[in-house]
């Protein structure tokens, strides 16, 4: 083989861009790491099946749009844009479920204040009862 045919067979070989499979692959392991118990479930919380889904849709998809933009050189056979592409998946997973973990936090404490402002709004209404009927009876004659 003479050396501009060996140079060809080089340069054929690429891993960027990933093929479908391998896309679906990764959504799909996106999927089962946002759905299953792990170290990030553990601190963030696991998250349902169906908005999973979406979630690792949308990551894969910003991920491989970043990476392919993130111009990688002709000569590094992709590996520098795969790796653009795979610290971007990583990247936008946490940060999806810490966002998620944050806004469920939030839900959290308001549902918990809103108890607490009604528990104090109630014991404010029973102790201003309390004194009502205290000062109703205070004013009724003895008999």
């Amino acid at each position: 083989m003479s050396e501009s045919e060996t140079q060809s067979n080089q340069s054929q070989f690429s891993i960027w861009p990933p093929t479908q499979r391998t896309r679906d692959a990764v959504t799909n392991r996106l999927i089962e790491t946002l759905t299953t118990e792990s170290v990030l479930s553990k601190r963030y919380g696991t998250v349902p099946k169906d908005e999973a889904a979406g979630l690792a849709n949308k990551i894969e998809g910003e991920a491989f749009v970043t990476a392919g933009e993130s111009g990688g050189k002709a000569e590094d056979d992709g590996i520098e844009t795969l790796q653009v592409y795979s610290k971007e998946i990583s990247k936008r997973m946490l940060d999806a479920v810490k966002s998620r973990s944050e806004t469920n936090a939030s839900v959290k404490d308001l549902n918990n204040d809103e108890v607490a402002v009604s528990s104090a709004d109630d014991v404010a209404d029973e102790k201003k009862d309390g004194v009502v009927v205290e000062s109703d009876e205070a004013r009724k004659p003895e008999e």
